[in-house]
């Protein structure tokens, strides 16, 4: 076989190795994509999947799946989550009680927080606020603290179960002021949404956005809000910072997120399209509406982000002796 004749047949190895190569290996993504959700359709978990799913869609050129899998906070899709090859082909989203809640009251959790998940971007975050129903006469947090002062262990104050950011945010309460109350647990923020407005309980510490309908209707009285500054959609009310009560600051927060050992560009290319996202004018708008902030944060950021407020929770957890039994 003469020089020629060699070197074409090398040439054609080669480039028959580099296609059998890339047909093994695919171009991520090469098919369609899940999205876990830890809770139920409707929610404000589902809000932030369906937020971004569109745009990951499209960015990417590939179907995204919304997979709803409640049950546990979001700790059973959790798990499943885990164990899912961390090729980019199963992302993640869940709330802040999946990450850095429930593995501290729930023994049976199967995963651990920081060393199981590739944390890619918090697209948003929306503070509490802290509500009364029509029956009470307090209006400010000086009245509510009075009130508590005056009849320690007996004003009741809702949440929509226990471990969740409306409880943790009136247990923080109680903490800062030196006060107490009865926690009252629902199995959703919905009832203890009625019985606040039927004055069954006292008062409600719970996600802007699931309120503001009944604020703006006059049917609940708002009191202070949870964030370090006010809230354009409701710009009445003071943050508990303004009412004199410091490190009050507590957001329900929802992530995207992936099983760990997700391919550094794999990781870049999603976080990239997540933040550009949460930047459309027309997303802005509708969330600004619902008193919902925008954080579209980096990988890096968020990771920061989970580690504090993994701590943070895990140390008023342990200072209040929470526990779901």
């Amino acid at each position: 076989m003469n020089t020629k004749k060699i070197k074409l047949v090398l040439s054609l190895t080669a480039l028959c190795l580099s296609v059998s190569a890339q047909a093994q290996t695919g171009k991520w993504p090469d098919k369609p994509i899940t999205m876990i959700v830890g809770f139920p359709a409707g929610g404000p978990t589902d809000l932030a999947a369906r937020t971004l799913a569109p745009a990951l869609q499209t960015a990417l050129g590939q179907t995204i799946i919304v997979e709803n899998k409640p049950g546990a906070t979001g700790t059973i899709a959790g798990a499943q989550v885990k164990r899912s090859a961390p090729d980019g082909y199963t992302l993640f989203v869940s709330s802040i009680g999946t990450f850095v809640v429930a593995p501290h009251l729930i023994k049976s959790v199967a995963y651990d927080p920081i060393a199981d998940f590739d944390y890619i971007s918090l697209p948003f975050q929306a503070p509490n606020v802290l509500v009364t129903g029509p029956k009470r006469p307090e209006r400010t947090v000086a009245q509510v603290l009075a009130a508590l002062k005056e009849n320690p262990g007996k004003l009741t104050f809702a949440s929509s179960g226990v471990g969740a950011s409306d409880h943790l945010s009136a247990e923080l309460l109680w903490q800062q002021t030196n006060t107490t109350g009865v926690h009252v647990p629902y199995k959703g923020g919905a009832p203890a949404l009625q019985d606040t407005l039927g004055g069954q309980v006292d008062f409600f510490m719970t996600n802007i956005n699931a309120v503001l309908p009944q604020i703006r209707a006059g049917k609940l009285h708002p009191i202070a809000i949870t964030s370090d500054k006010r809230s354009p959609a409701l710009p009445d009310v003071p943050t508990f910072g303004e009412a004199g009560v410091q490190g009050m600051e507590v957001y329900g927060w929802q992530g995207l997120t992936a099983p760990k050992g997700l391919p550094a560009d794999v990781k870049k290319k999603l976080s990239d399209v997540a933040i550009l996202a949460m930047k459309d004018p027309a997303t802005v708008k509708k969330l600004q509406d619902l008193g919902i902030t925008i954080v579209a944060n980096t990988p890096e950021e968020f990771t920061r982000f989970v580690t504090s407020e993994n701590q943070r929770w895990k140390n008023l957890i342990i200072a209040r002796k929470i526990s779901v039994d």
